[in-house]
C-alpha cells in the first residue's frame, strides 16, 4: 500500500517549481548552507580544527563558555 501523502522531498520539489527562475541560485546557497550547518562533521575533523585553534591561541575561558546558558 503506497502512502497518499507527499514525501518531503515532493513537497520541496513543489515549492521550488512554483519560484522565479532568478531565484533559485539564492535557494541554491540557503540549501547548501543549511546543510553544512546541521551536518556533523568527523571527529576528527572536529579534533584537528580544535587543536588549530588551541594553536593559534583561538581559546575562551570556561566560565565564559556558561554565558547565556540557564541550566539548572
Amino acid at each position: 500500500m503506497q502512502a497518499r501523502i507527499p514525501t518531503y522531498k515532493q513537497q520541496l520539489q513543489k515549492e521550488i517549481n512554483q519560484l522565479p527562475q532568478e531565484y533559485l541560485p539564492n535557494l541554491l546557497q540557503l540549501v547548501r548552507v543549511f546543510r553544512e550547518s546541521v551536518a556533523l562533521k568527523p571527529a576528527s575533523d572536529s579534533f584537528r580544527q580544535g587543536w588549530a585553534e588551541a594553536a593559534r591561541d583561538e581559546t575562551q575561558p570556561i566560565s565564559k563558555l556558561w554565558d547565556g546558558i540557564d541550566a539548572k
